[in-house]
């Protein structure tokens, strides 16, 4: 009796010393880069004061949207992304993988649940007379046991708590990790969308310039047989128009091409993608700057980042997990059932309990303490990869929209030079129907104005490029 009362005295010594949990209280560390006043301010590049490219803005302080893509004011842009976040198989996997970490945490909550065992077993038996130095062959019965047992962790030093907050932390970690791939399907969608407009849009000014080259052949073809010019500037011409029907294929298939990303990403086999989308032939246009917010919103809203801030939260946390290894694990447990002969079953006689704290203690330090320091370094690992995701994030981002304002700074000035060549292509048709200058010169005026719309066209393609890279890098897409 005086030993089982020292012993609850001691226990309850222990639950009075160690009623706080083991291991460090996670925080973000205040030397952690996503603190820092220049991870957080307003971006570099891309702002109201432009870009070391261009002087022209290319963005806003305002809040990015969640669902940035309708910014395009396209209907089927916002269809394609809806479909492709409902269907896409890698979005499939991430939901299942979240889904594994739920059972997970599950798991490790369990941890804080009375844990109970139900045993029951019979068997007819003898023993070997032998073994007992007996030379008469014992007696033979049939032997039962069964019972139930209740045991409950007091998790005194918090090492199960510390466990479920790892887990908790990890878990989070794969919803960042969801939340990440719909951001790059919704990106992926509307790139692939996009090449295949701008496709469109190359293919229709090309058309238009291999109409125009054929016009000037038949008017060279004229001036050869009429011997004003010499033979070989028909050949000039025809190569001119071969060149131009040289680069058909190329754009039909990059049409094509974007046409089976779109149908993947929503879960088809490329053969059904949608055969009206080819139909698309104007390329997406943004009518406001892009609102793209500040460093804090930035890094806030990236999941990568939330991710690998996560993932120190948890490995802060298996700190604790194996600290509490230090400490002696103490639970309280209860058992009661019935053990012997059959023909006493549940009788006085082969009825037992049992009620008492149970204690373990691994008396192995150094191995313990080798655990701990694992866990520390590996903090420490997370600590540096977590900066190092946010220098990413900063980079991509400051990146996306140099070249983005650099891209508009391009296209406007293409498009000055467009237009001009348009001006002069009407001013030439006008003295061409009067009669003032030959057919050639005209056709000449088309053939650049042409050109310039062609590389306006290409402009705009890249403009589209990056427009969708500076959305993907400030991480739109997810709620």
């Amino acid at each position: 009796m005086v030993s089982m009362r020292a012993l609850c005295i001691a226990v309850t010594c222990a639950a009075l010393a160690a009623c706080a949990e083991v291991g460090p209280d996670y925080k973000v560390p205040p030397q952690a880069l996503v603190n820092a006043p220049a991870a957080n301010g307003a971006f570099v590049a891309g702002g109201s004061g432009g870009s070391a490219a261009s002087d022209l803005p290319a963005a806003t302080n305002d809040p990015l949207p969640d669902h940035w893509w309708r910014l395009y004011d396209d209907p089927v842009l916002n269809g394609l992304i809806e479909k492709a976040l409902a269907s896409n198989v890698d979005l499939r996997a991430a939901q299942a993988n979240l889904e594994r970490s739920d059972a997970l945490l599950a798991a490790a909550r369990t941890a804080r649940e009375p844990d109970i065992a139900v045993d029951a077993s019979t068997n007819y038996t003898q023993q070997s007379a032998q073994a007992v130095l007996a030379h008469v062959q014992p007696p033979r019965h049939e032997i039962y046991n069964m019972g139930i047992g209740i045991s409950y962790d007091l998790d005194l030093f918090g090492g199960i708590r510390r466990g479920i907050e790892a887990a908790s932390a990890d878990r989070e970690a794969v919803v960042a990790a969801r939340d990440l791939v719909r951001v790059n399907v919704a990106a992926q969608t509307a790139r692939a969308y996009a090449d295949l407009c701008n496709a469109g849009n190359q293919l229709d000014i090309l058309q238009q310039q291999i109409a125009v080259q054929q016009r000037r052949l038949a008017l060279t073809r004229q001036m050869v047989a009429q011997g004003r010019a010499p033979s070989f500037t028909q050949d000039r011409d025809q190569g001119a128009i071969d060149n131009s029907r040289a680069q058909l294929a190329p754009l039909n298939a990059r049409k094509l091409n974007a046409a089976f990303r779109l149908a993947t990403l929503m879960g088809q086999p490329p053969e059904q993608y949608d055969p009206s989308l080819l139909a698309c032939h104007a390329p997406l246009a943004l009518k406001t700057l892009i609102p793209a917010g500040d460093g804090r919103a930035m890094l806030s809203r990236r999941p990568d980042v939330r991710a690998a801030e996560r993932q120190l939260a948890a490995a802060t946390a298996q700190i604790g997990v194996q600290t509490a290894a230090l400490y002696p694990d103490i639970k309280i447990g209860a058992s009661i059932g019935s053990t012997g002969a059959a023909a006493s079953f549940f009788t006085p006689l082969t009825n037992r309990f049992a009620v008492g704290p149970m204690v373990s203690w691994d008396l192995h330090r150094n191995a313990i303490r080798d655990r701990i320091e694992a866990a520390r370094a590996q903090s420490r690992v997370s600590l540096a990869h977590f900066d190092s995701t946010v220098l990413s994030a900063l980079r991509e981002t400051e990146t996306s929209l140099d070249n983005y304002a650099a891209a508009l700074d391009r296209l406007q000035r293409l498009e000055s030079a467009r237009d001009a060549a348009r001006s002069v292509n009407e001013r030439t048709d006008q003295l061409w129907r009067g009669g003032k200058i030959s057919g050639l010169e005209a056709l000449d005026a088309q053939r650049n104005w042409l050109a310039a719309e062609s590389a306006v066209a290409a402009a705009q393609a890249d403009v589209n490029h990056d427009q969708i890279s500076t959305f993907l890098a400030l991480g739109g897409g997810w709620q």
